[in-house]
This record gives C-alpha cells, sequence and structure tokens, in this order.
C-alpha cells in the first residue's frame, strides 16, 4: 500500500494534494459560521470570543489537502496495527511492561485513539499513536464553518466523512462503551474528568462534549478528579452517582494521589471509563512501537506477510532504548527522534540532530525510544501578508478499528504547539484528480 505508482490515477492525486497544499489559499474559516457552529447552546453565547481571545492559534485559517490513496495508506496501517494488537502474543508482551491495572479488562475499548501521521515521501508513516487524543469535537465544527472563495475550490471541499453525523457518531460511540461493560440500557450520569480541567487548553472542547450529552438526554459534569468520592459501592461527585467518566488525564496508570478514587472505582468496575488504562497499554506507549516494527516477533505470532509489509513501511522503525546498548544509537543519532515511553503531547521528546550531552545522559537514564525521523510535510500560507511554510501531521481519529474524522496541525518548531500564527487545528479535505487544476 506504500508504493506509489507514476502517471496512475492515485499519483495524480497525490501531485495534486501537493500542488493544492503549496499554491491554494482560498479555503479559510467562515468566523460568522465558525461562531454560529461553537455557540449552538445559549450556556455557550461567549464560547467563539472565549476562544479567539485567550486560544488564538487554536484554529488554523486555512485547510489541509489529502489525497485518497495516503487516506488509504493510513486506513490500512491502523487496520494493520489492530490486528496485531488483537493477537495474545502481541498483548502479552506490551501488558507485561505496563501497570498491573492495565490487566484489567472490564470490557470498553477506549475512545477517541489518534492515530497520528507524517506525510513523507515514501508515503504516509505512523508516528505515534494517543489514547486520549483531543479535538475531535472542535475539527468537526471547523470543518463545517470553512468558506471557499471560487467554485472550483468548492468542488474540492468533500470530506472523507458526513460532517452532519459525526456527533451523533461520537456519542453513539459512548453509548457502545457503556453496553460493552454493562451488557444494555443507558447511562444517566457521565463525567468529563480532567486535572483543572478549566484551565486545559482544550477545555473548550469540554464544553461542546457536555452540550453533545446534554442534548442526548444525559447529565453531564465537568471536574477535576480530586472532586470524585468512591464509596465502595459508586463513583459520585457531590452525592451524584457518576455512571461513565469520559477521561482526559494524562496520568495514564491513574497513579497519583488525587486520582485514587477513580482508579478504585474503575478497578472494582463501579465506574464505565474510556479511555482507560488498559487502552493506553495496549496502544499508545511508545515501547508498542519498537514490537510493531520488529519482523521477528511478528513472523513468531503468525503474523502475515502482506500485514507486516504494511507496518515496516507504515512505521519508521523504532528501538526500545537499554541502558546498555545505546552507543550506536548516539553515533547516529541525528537520524532518530528520542521520545519517553509514556510520553503525550511531545513533552521530553527530542530531535537527534538537536541533542545535548545533557539531554542524552537524561535518555539513557530514563525509558526512552528511538524512532526514525520522518520530516513532516508541509502547507504553505499567506501570514500576515507574507507566505510561510508550516509542518503538519495528520490525525485519524478512530474507534473499534475505523476511522471517524481526519484533521490536522500546523505548526512551526519541533512539536505541535498551539502557538504558530496561522497555525492550530486545520480541517482535511480530499481533492480529485478529475477536478480543474488550474487553481
Amino acid at each position: 500500500m506504500s508504493g506509489r505508482e507514476s502517471g496512475s490515477p492515485g499519483d495524480q492525486s497525490e501531485e495534486l494534494a501537493r500542488v493544492l497544499n503549496r499554491d491554494c489559499h482560498c479555503l479559510s474559516i467562515d468566523a460568522d459560521a465558525l461562531q454560529r457552529e461553537l455557540e449552538q447552546d445559549p450556556q455557550n453565547s461567549d464560547l467563539y470570543h472565549s476562544i479567539i481571545e485567550s486560544r488564538p492559534y487554536l484554529f488554523s485559517a486555512s485547510a489541509v489537502f489529502v489525497s485518497r490513496p495516503d487516506v488509504e495508506r493510513m486506513a490500512s496501517v491502523i487496520r494493520a496495527v489492530e490486528s496485531v494488537v488483537a493477537l495474545p502474543g502481541y498483548r502479552e508482551t506490551v501488558l507485561a511492561w505496563g501497570p498491573a491495572i492495565a490487566r484489567i479488562d472490564h470490557g470498553p475499548r477506549g475512545v477517541f485513539l489518534g492515530f497520528d501521521f507524517h506525510l513523507g515521501t515514501e508515503g504516509p508513516r505512523l508516528i505515534e499513536i494517543n489514547t486520549n487524543a483531543g479535538g475531535a469535537l472542535l475539527n468537526t465544527v471547523l470543518a463545517r464553518a470553512q468558506r471557499a472563495c471560487c467554485d472550483q475550490v468548492r468542488q474540492l471541499a468533500t470530506g472523507p466523512v458526513d460532517l452532519r453525523l459525526l456527533e451523533q457518531v461520537f456519542y453513539d460511540m459512548f453509548l457502545a462503551e457503556w453496553r460493552l461493560q454493562r451488557g444494555g440500557g443507558q447511562p444517566r450520569v457521565i463525567a468529563i474528568v480532567d486535572d483543572d480541567p478549566s484551565q486545559q487548553y482544550l477545555y473548550p472542547e469540554f464544553v461542546l462534549f457536555r452540550q453533545l450529552f446534554m442534548r442526548n438526554g444525559l447529565r453531564c459534569v465537568i471536574v477535576d478528579p480530586g472532586n470524585l468520592i468512591y464509596d465502595g459501592t459508586a463513583l459520585r461527585h457531590e452525592g451524584e452517582t457518576i455512571d461513565v467518566v469520559y477521561n482526559r488525564l494524562t496520568d495514564f496508570a491513574l497513579e497519583q494521589p488525587h486520582h485514587a478514587a477513580l482508579r478504585a472505582a474503575y478497578a472494582e468496575g463501579a465506574v464505565v471509563l474510556t479511555p482507560h488504562p488498559r487502552a493506553h497499554a495496549l496502544y499508545a506507549d511508545k515501547r508498542n512501537l519498537s514490537v510493531l516494527t520488529d519482523a521477528h516477533l511478528l513472523e513468531t505470532w503468525g503474523v502475515d506477510e502482506a500485514t507486516q509489509r504494511i507496518l515496516q513501511t507504515g512505521i519508521p522503525h523504532t528501538t526500545l532504548i537499554e541502558p546498555d546498548r545505546h552507543t550506536g544509537l548516539w553515533t547516529d543519532r541525528r537520524k532518530f527522534f528520542f521520545k519517553p515511553v509514556a510520553g503525550y503531547g511531545s513533552k521530553a521528546a527530542y530531535r537527534g540532530d538537536k541533542l545535548t550531552k545533557r539531554a542524552w545522559s537524561e535518555i539513557v537514564a530514563g525509558q526512552f525510544v528511538a524512532q526514525e525521523t520522518v520530516p513532516p510535510s508541509e502547507r504553505r500560507l499567506r501570514v500576515g501578508g507574507e507566505e510561510v511554510s508550516l509542518k503538519l501531521d495528520m490525525r485519524n481519529y478512530v474507534y473499534n478499528g475505523a476511522v471517524q474524522l481526519l484533521s490536522a496541525r500546523l505548526y512551526r518548531g519541533q512539536t505541535t504547539n498551539f502557538r504558530t500564527p496561522g497555525g492550530g487545528f486545520a480541517p482535511v479535505f480530499l481533492p480529485d484528480a478529475s477536478c480543474d487544476r488550474r487553481l
């Protein structure tokens, strides 16, 4: 799936996407439409202005183009990963280095897996998987608020999913999680949980999810885990029983002291928690990428040759850094990106070509992986009257192996940061190679 046949319709589609990302400035946010989307509920009457004032680079003013063949290649990598994750040998291997709580399995799969890709010269390459990938609902709203300035571009503005159905798809996903653990019926109360939630950068998305849940008949609270109580029977907030927790914490094993009530309720099955420690251990621990690119292990587990080939070409080779086997990695450091095994949001990650001796000593002393560097592709934009080139990551929001939504993140610097003028979340559109290319 990673090959590129010159002259094929797929090749033409890829070239068109590159041309549009380089030269097209026609798509942009319709500010009035975005405000209407964000403030459908009267209680959210100031959400748009709050975002613009406090998070000016949350949304990019432009869209990103990706070819249908690259979308299909990303989906094939995701299917290949899912097929391996289902194998007993894989689970035994990765759960052995995960926390004990990850061995608990109440049934739910975990909402909003984020499969993040760089669109390299040899096709999309999976750089990491996240289990509490934020931004799905914000990106849904953003994609519905785009403006095209000409008919040619309007013809291209066809997303990979039906945006009108996405919010219901998201709600149905949470309901499926409930039924996987409880068997039937419907929850009454759902809590969106994060540390000091109102101070989180993606807090506006919590507000949108609260609106979505309440629109479907659920009571919803946004709460700090320190305000939850587990009484041995139920998880409670201000005396009210919590049925489902939408978990946005980055304490993936629930080890911090003020997460104790949530941890105990989850361990005893008193609450439906999603995503949960098991999902993180199966998917998002960076050590797992070293397993998914290990040809010997894959063959030992009986993974077929076609799936092995997709994984080997679709994931940059990743190596677990061991205390007594790292000399060669320092010598070849410019070829690698170094990531902490339980990292998120590119925290404590290092580019090999920028690596100092001090940082290297921290890497060797800690738990890190070395991943072959895949430079991100770029989107050229006009920002403040001048043309700039921004890097882009492509995120696939996935549940139960199915891609629900594609989005991009535009940025400057080493990692996605939401601090770049012109950058932020950007909707993804699929150009049709049969469209007029004179744009």
